[in-house]
């Protein structure tokens, strides 16, 4: 099979690898949609490795398939799995990640905080941009029959990343949010908190990805670089601030804006991976009672959490999606994608 590769500097190639085939607790799936996401643009614009070197994932000597929202079919089982955890033409989405299976945080599903070292499928381990994908049947997480593969793509990661940020947010009807960054995690969070009931105001730098966010139900959409955000998102409030803030830009001014929007007592989030921030913790944190948390993607109990609730809902996810593309157009995918002007991308598989 051909699989996708970053190699380096803003380049994909296809290159060949063999067909997987399963070994003992290992699932082969059949890809039908792989996301493209917002951190993969990380990995492709650097030099080979330096990535997870700089995330301390180890040295990367191989290459390695890129893709880490996988979403399929189940087609082939190795020894040792119950048809508990997976069986042929199962519809499945994956947790691409992979720890040692037996910590506390892998037995709950967060094998991302695994002590004992990950594998990242996509980063570390090869990923979905490929027609086939080799995983551990206990990385599987089902995919509602009510749900398309396309959708299942973006819970695989930038959907599931909003909803497991909100579910730490303890967002409720009665709250404003301020979601700075409306790439896919961004709009993702915009939808999902307007269908758990919440005032939206979204803020991007680009009017394209500001014009989603309205389509996507925003109740208001700001402009940072042509609006001082902090005031205008007071004056959305009657000079209170926002209930909760969000941060899915990774931007410095974008989370010190969130932090000074946000009300006495109020709650902000980081979801956005990289770059730093400067605060005056008296000022800005301790004198106002902000609450400031950091939330990294989500479990795979989570992950079940938000397909269900997206089916029962009628969530319409793949609305994020501008683009769709085949394997032999990976190239042309990522620099489109790396324009960051476009809604979610995927790579479709017949």
């Amino acid at each position: 099979m051909q699989g996708a590769v970053f190699t380096g500097n803003r380049t994909v190639e296809l290159l060949d690898f063999p067909d997987p085939a399963p070994g003992p607790g290992e699932v082969v799936i059949e890809i039908k949609a792989s996301g493209m996401c917002g951190s993969d643009l990380k990995f492709y614009r650097a030099a080979p490795g330096e990535m997870q070197r700089a995330l301390g994932l180890g040295d990367v000597t191989e290459p390695i398939v890129a893709g880490h929202e996988p979403c399929g079919v189940v087609v082939a089982v190795g020894a040792g799995v119950s048809e508990r955890e997976a069986r042929i033409g199962q519809r499945v989405m994956d947790h691409h990640y992979f720890g040692c299976g037996s910590c506390g945080h892998c037995r709950s599903g967060w094998s991302q905080l695994c002590a004992e070292g990950f594998v990242v499928y996509g980063v570390t381990g090869h990923g979905a941009h490929a027609k086939f994908m080799k995983v551990p049947a206990r990385t599987l997480v089902a995919l509602p029959e009510a749900l398309s593969f396309e959708t299942g793509a973006a819970i695989a990661c930038g959907t599931g990343t909003a909803y497991g940020a909100l579910r730490r947010m303890n967002l409720s009807g009665h709250d404003t949010l301020a979601v700075f960054g409306q790439g896919p995690v961004g709009l993702s969070a915009t939808q999902l908190a307007v269908a758990m009931g919440a005032r939206v105001i979204a803020l991007d730098i680009n009017a394209e990805r500001r014009e989603m966010a309205l389509k996507m139900g925003a109740d208001t959409a700001i402009d940072p670089a042509s609006d001082d955000a902090v005031a205008v998102l007071k004056e959305l409030t009657n000079g209170r601030g926002v209930d909760l803030a969000l941060d899915c830009s990774s931007a410095e001014s974008a989370r010190l804006a969130a932090i000074r929007a946000t009300r006495t007592w109020g709650t902000v989030c980081f979801v956005g991976e990289g770059g730093s921030v400067t605060i005056d913790v008296s000022a800005d944190l301790l004198r106002r009672q902000i609450t400031l948390i950091g939330s990294w993607t989500f479990s795979t109990v989570i992950q079940a959490e938000c397909a269900r609730f997206v089916a029962e809902r009628g969530i319409d996810v793949e609305g994020l999606f501008t683009d769709r593309f085949t394997l032999d157009q990976a190239a042309e995918a990522y620099a489109k994608f790396d324009t960051q002007s476009t809604g979610k991308g995927a790579i479709l598989f017949q």
